[in-house]
């Protein structure tokens, strides 16, 4: 599993020396970081999703599935609704479809300053 625009909050791939169950890595990353997304490497809706978060201010931790993740890759899925399965304060928005909605809502935001999230 390779992260890639790890944020200062601590969010560690693998803990030193310990061997992680799927479901609990799956679950310490996603509450390591306020903005959280899984997706396969190269995935374009997954690009956009950046794009849009960096473009209200918030930058997302992405972490990228390799086939080597595949259980991880089921987990974000079903926890999230699919892959790319994005995680916001640790609560499942879905893909980019998910996350389209709660911008085009007027929520995305308000959420992201919530969370202390958005850049200054």
């Amino acid at each position: 599993m390779q992260a890639v625009g790890i944020r200062r909050r601590g969010l560690t791939i693998d803990p030193a020396g310990e061997e992680e169950a799927p479901a609990a890595r799956v679950g310490r990353l996603v509450r390591e970081s306020p903005v959280v997304i899984f997706a396969r490497r190269g995935c374009c809706m997954a690009h956009v999703m950046r794009r849009l978060l960096a473009a209200v201010g918030a930058h997302a931790t992405v972490i990228e599935l390799g086939s080597a993740e595949e259980e991880e890759e089921e987990l974000a899925a079903a926890e999230g609704g699919g892959v790319p399965a994005l995680f916001v304060g640790g609560d499942p928005v879905g893909g980019l479809e998910g996350l389209m909605r709660l911008h085009l809502s007027g929520r995305l935001v308000p959420r992201l300053r919530e969370l202390g999230a958005l850049c200054a």
